[in-house]
């Protein structure tokens, strides 16, 4: 039979101290001995205590948990982005509410902003794609910080990558390797990220004078595969290198390369965008553009708890740095 979880009361009385005592030691509030704290707490955790988060925003204005909205979390970057900011949150003693939608294009209830609302102190949104939502949150009463999302569209602070720089790296070194003919396999044009890498293969072609081929990937393995298949059927002018959106597509074009016997790097090179895990794990290892895929959601925490607490962002847009990782994808063209 499951033993019932204790009141405050009832800890406070098990702990030998007041309720007011119990509420802030459990609360890492000032007022009380280290000693104290370290008891109360661990008598909590041996109790099963946990506490009303409803009660204890109601009763100090904070309840010490974050609000994450995310789109696709069984995608590798949105994944990764939540485990930023679940690591970030712990280091600074506070819990996170995670909402995931599960149909990125269709708007969520009103409940949904209405309960982060009553129950956290702040929303973290990685909702690039729906704007209608972004509208809902900016009438709430909590602070917000999107990530992947441009302030100048929400009226939010707004974390993200240097995709454009990242990008302009990624086509500079094939350049640099003697490629002119380089395909680029674009994202999800919804994606702001994914617009400024297309652009900046754009700028690029016009820069560096190299011959153009977009092929669409919707940063999806099945989109990267049918690109490369289309490149590997090309009889005429084959690309020698391809720059993919991100490095899921980038895994699809590679193995359908592959299929048709095409080498890579010998005969294509290969470059994606993210350096996820994986991208060092397949063969060839996938030389990409690393992007801070956790460091994104650890700085959008800081951000919102510097909002919490009363201070002004520094700016509406922190973009953070991208950084080439050459491995075993790229070679100079096969001049044969």
């Amino acid at each position: 039979m499951n033993r019932k979880a204790p009141t405050l009361a009832e800890l406070a009385a098990a702990a030998g101290v007041s309720t007011m005592t119990a509420s802030r030691a459990i609360n890492n509030q000032h007022g009380v001995s280290d000693a104290t704290r370290a008891k109360v707490q661990l008598l909590a955790s041996q109790l099963g205590y946990a506490p009303n988060r409803m009660a204890q925003k109601l009763s100090t204005g904070q309840s010490r948990v974050l609000g994450v909205l995310v789109t696709d979390l069984d995608k590798p970057y949105n994944s990764s982005v939540v485990a930023g900011v679940v690591r970030a949150a712990a280091a600074a003693a506070t819990e996170v509410l995670i909402y995931s939608l599960v149909d990125r294009d269709r708007r969520p209830t009103g409940n949904v902003p209405k309960l982060l609302q009553q129950f956290t102190d702040g929303v973290i949104a990685v909702l690039p794609y729906e704007q209608g939502f972004m509208e809902t949150l900016s009438q709430g009463q909590v602070p917000v910080v999107t990530i992947d999302t441009p302030s100048e569209h929400t009226g939010f602070v707004s974390i993200g990558a240097d995709d454009y720089g990242g990008a302009r790296k990624a086509l500079a070194y094939l350049a640099e390797l003697g490629h002119k003919r380089i395909a680029f396999v674009a994202g999800e044009e919804k994606l702001e990220s994914a617009r400024q890498r297309h652009r900046a293969y754009d700028d690029a072609v016009a820069i560096l004078g190299l011959e153009a081929l977009v092929l669409q990937g919707h940063h999806t393995l099945a989109g990267g595969r049918t690109a490369g298949e289309s490149i590997a059927k090309m009889k005429r002018r084959r690309p020698t290198a391809v720059f993919a959106s991100n490095d899921v597509s980038a895994f699809g074009v590679l193995t359908a390369l592959q299929s048709h016997g095409i080498k890579v790097p010998e005969d294509i090179s290969v470059v994606g965008f993210d350096d996820l895990p994986a991208a060092a794990q397949v063969h060839p290892a996938l030389t990409t553009v690393r992007q801070p895929i956790e460091e994104l959601g650890r700085s959008a925490v800081n951000t919102l708890l510097a909002l919490l607490a009363g201070l002004d962002a520094a700016c509406s847009q922190v973009t953070l740095p991208t950084e080439l990782i050459v491995r075993e994808s790229t070679a100079p063209p096969n001049r044969h």
